[in-house]
């Protein structure tokens, strides 16, 4: 008997993404479990296992193509080791596709949404956008992340849900996003993203790429993040002479993590952080209230060849020097080997991005929104410092800390950044931090 295998739910609140790899092909024989594709969502590298054992009749997918939850992956003829399974297959029908009960309820408010959309263009008489967008394609619409309700406020504003940028979740569409994008429109904020681009055949040959799952969620994420947190940096620079060459001459045992200056500074920046409540704090403008984290959990931004990912370290606050760097070696080995889970890139209430590694006198990092500060850390460099009548060659780590005007004081930005560099400067007081 053939059977269909369809793509399940890859993780909360994410059902879509790009087929990384198929690893069977037509007349293959299959186990239980055995994993026959890997799937590359906005966060991670998903394992797709077999459901039952069986024989390859067809492979629908290839690598590249888009999916989403439900979608059919592979025709298999069923074998006889699976008797249960063919027997649940034929006593219950098979449930429609997601796109399919969407459609399905949407016809069936269809009535409704229009009589209250009427009413209420007729009381605000809204006009819509000069520029308002082309309708997307059905199956873009069915991977929007929207409520019906905020589906509902966007065709009453002439907008195309598809073309707002999220700030929720996996990039969730809210009713404030609608309203921000709408407000865009209007003073021409937002006019130049939804233009074309002009066409660059007309002087000379082009390639076009297609944007990662990754890619397309830092494009969307900082997109988001850059026109609607006024963003300030401050810097300073850290005298780490004394603390490099402490960590230096650092013995490290058998199997010990190596402290490199990231899980320093995730150490001093999480007790700094413990004291320091705006810091791991977040802006709820709808309620008009300031949102403090009690746990101080920090992410630290990865080079990967997926592109840029930003595991969180749990609990920074509660573990010493050498379980930081533990913990930051594993996940920023994980994270290049695309094993990270979408829920090891949750919940940070502070960001780190250390570039030091690469080179730069130094940078604006982006505040990770809705955190509402971020450290950037450019490359040490040994120079002359005039002390005590005389230069003396310093090793001085340049500092970068963007952070939300609309939380956090100049003042206190450049307090807290100078503090985190006294307690770089002086290794005895980590020692006491501990």
């Amino acid at each position: 008997m053939a059977s269909e295998f369809r793509l399940p739910k890859l993780a909360e609140k994410e059902s879509t993404g790009t087929v990384a790899r198929v690893s069977v092909a037509a007349g293959d024989v299959l186990t239980s479990g055995q994993v026959i594709a890997e799937v590359e969502t906005e966060k991670a590298v998903v394992e797709v296992p077999a459901e039952s054992a069986g024989t390859v009749l067809k492979v629908h997918v290839k690598a590249g193509d888009e999916v989403k939850e439900g979608t059919l992956l592979l025709t298999v003829e069923q074998t006889a080791a699976d008797p249960a399974l063919a027997a649940q297959q034929e006593e219950t029908p098979p449930e429609a596709p997601a796109e399919t009960r969407s459609e399905t309820r949407a016809k069936e408010d269809a009535p409704a949404v229009a009589k209250e959309t009427a009413a209420k263009a007729d009381s605000r008489q809204t006009e819509a956008p000069a520029n308002e967008e082309r309708p997307p394609k059905d199956n873009v619409r069915a991977l929007v992340p929207a409520a019906p309700s905020v589906r509902r406020l966007a065709r009453e504003l002439g907008i195309a849900v598809h073309q707002v940028v999220g700030s929720g979740v996996h990039g969730r569409i809210s009713e404030a996003d609608v309203k921000a994008h709408a407000k865009r429109l209007i003073t021409g904020g937002a006019a130049r993203s939804a233009q074309e681009l002009p066409d660059f055949t007309r002087w000379g040959e082009v390639r076009r790429e297609r944007l990662t799952p990754v890619r397309r969620a830092t494009a969307r994420h900082l997109g988001s993040s850059w026109p609607e947190v006024p963003q300030v940096t401050q810097f300073d620079r850290a005298d780490v002479t004394l603390l490099e060459a402490a960590r230096r001459h650092h013995v490290q045992g058998k199997g010990a993590p190596k402290v490199t200056p990231t899980a320093v500074l995730l150490y001093v920046l999480a007790h700094l952080i413990r004291g320091s409540e705006k810091f791991r704090a977040s802006l709820d403008l709808a309620r008009d209230e300031l949102v403090i984290k009690e746990s101080v959990h920090i992410g630290v931004a990865v080079d990967t060849p997926r592109g840029l990912l930003v595991p969180v370290v749990r609990d920074a606050d509660q573990k010493s020097l050498l379980q930081l760097a533990r913990d930051l070696t594993e996940l920023s080995l994980r994270a290049r080997e695309a094993k990270l889970g979408p829920a090891e890139m949750e919940g940070g209430v502070f960001t780190i991005s250390n570039l030091g590694g690469i080179g730069g006198t130094g940078f604006t990092p982006v505040v990770n929104w809705p955190e509402t500060a971020i450290l950037g850390v450019a490359r040490t460099t040994t120079e002359p410092v005039w002390q005590d009548g005389a230069f003396v060659p310093r090793d001085l780590m340049p500092l970068s800390l963007s952070y939300d005007h609309r939380v956090i004081d100049g003042a206190e930005a450049a307090r807290f950044l100078r503090q985190l560099c006294e307690r770089l400067e002086d290794p005895f007081h980590l020692m006491l931090e501990g």
